[in-house]
């Protein structure tokens, strides 16, 4: 709802940022992150427990903006589904992710395990971030891999990261002398793997690029065709190309 439909003589009395929430009145205007919103403090108030029930009652303070809104700190766009929620138990359809990082935010938690129940976060929380904490040294090896990239970007349009990748203690011993031959050249590589999971080597790669992209980076992978290796090793490596411009 939109403050401009909001009759002036609902809305709560400014107050200075060291007082505590309108509770004296049904109506309270919020300032999210910049979005504005009218609700009533009941609302906020419904599940006990939550950040938004602890705000709102008569002992908390609450920070406000300069027209005497409370003001929460947290992205606007997405406190939409999470009062619509709290009214009338609406689950979203839109950005699921980001709600359920809000959801969690305000411990709201029984919209939190509605959300982790959505096939997006399931997938994510129970197939994919499950099978990810199966690969050994994943968010270490992603960090180098950023580091790699950037250290090469002097004056470059693109830096290549070489990636092995083995998804077996089997192909980890097979692979282990190219590993050695590109040392010896002072090659990085960042290895991946091995892992006790069913993921092929493509999945892991895909993830990989996902999680990569997500931090902002422009990514994509190939095949590695170097002339330093033999082919039987072209299986287990893979150039990951950062793109700056």
């Amino acid at each position: 709802m939109s403050l401009s439909s909001v009759p002036r003589s609902l809305r709560p009395n400014q107050a200075s940022p060291s007082a505590g929430p309108p509770a004296g009145s049904p109506v309270v205007e919020l300032n999210v992150g910049g979005e504005l919103y009218t609700t009533t403090v009941g609302t906020l108030r419904k599940l006990p427990g939550t950040k938004l029930a602890e705000m709102f009652s008569s002992s908390a303070k609450a920070c406000t903006d300069a027209e005497g809104r409370v003001f929460i700190d947290r992205p606007g766009t997405y406190f939409g589904p999470i009062l619509d929620y709290l009214r009338s138990e609406r689950l979203p359809t839109h950005h699921i992710p980001e709600v359920y990082r809000e959801a969690q935010f305000y411990a709201i938690k029984p919209l939190v395990k509605l959300l982790e129940d959505t096939p997006q976060i399931f997938g994510e929380q129970v197939a994919r971030k499950q099978f990810l904490l199966r690969v050994p040294g994943y968010s270490e090896n992603l960090e180098l891999m950023v580091r790699l990239a950037r250290a090469e970007a002097m004056a470059a349009r693109r830096s290549p990261v070489l990636v092995c990748a083995v998804r077996t203690e089997e192909d980890a011993a097979h692979c282990a002398d190219a590993l050695r031959i590109l040392e010896a050249e002072k090659r990085s590589v960042v290895k991946f793997g091995p892992w006790k999971a069913a993921p092929q080597v493509k999945d892991l790669l895909d993830c990989v690029k996902m999680d990569i992209t997500a931090q902002g980076y422009q990514v994509y992978y190939e095949p590695y065709s170097g002339r330093t290796l033999r082919a039987k090793y072209f299986s287990y490596f893979y150039t990951f190309v950062f793109i700056w411009w």
